[in-house]
């Protein structure tokens, strides 16, 4: 059975002091999954790094970490879904 998701396991609603760099996808990210998208725009948003470091951190664009940021605040994290692109960019 799986436990259920809570406000907590949101990276939007997750308490400032809570997230850290050890919470951050590893450098050498695979596959961007939304999650891992929404955890580098929170962790940058809330200062955990700043936009400079994550981009060199996971060799980002700063056009490729602006759409994240800009899909996220429209549409959350559901909006970082790569299937869903289409249907959210306007």
């Amino acid at each position: 059975m799986q436990k259920p998701i809570t406000e907590m396991d949101r990276p939007e609603t997750r308490p400032v002091g809570r997230m850290s760099l050890e919470d951050l996808p590893p450098r050498n990210v695979g596959r961007w999954v939304p999650r891992r998208k929404a955890q580098v725009v929170m962790a940058v948003r809330y200062g955990v790094l700043s936009l400079s470091q994550a981009l060199e951190r996971w060799s980002l664009s700063e056009e490729e970490y602006r759409s994240w940021e800009a899909l996220m605040e429209r549409h959350g994290e559901l909006g970082l879904r790569t299937t869903r692109i289409q249907q959210f960019r306007r």
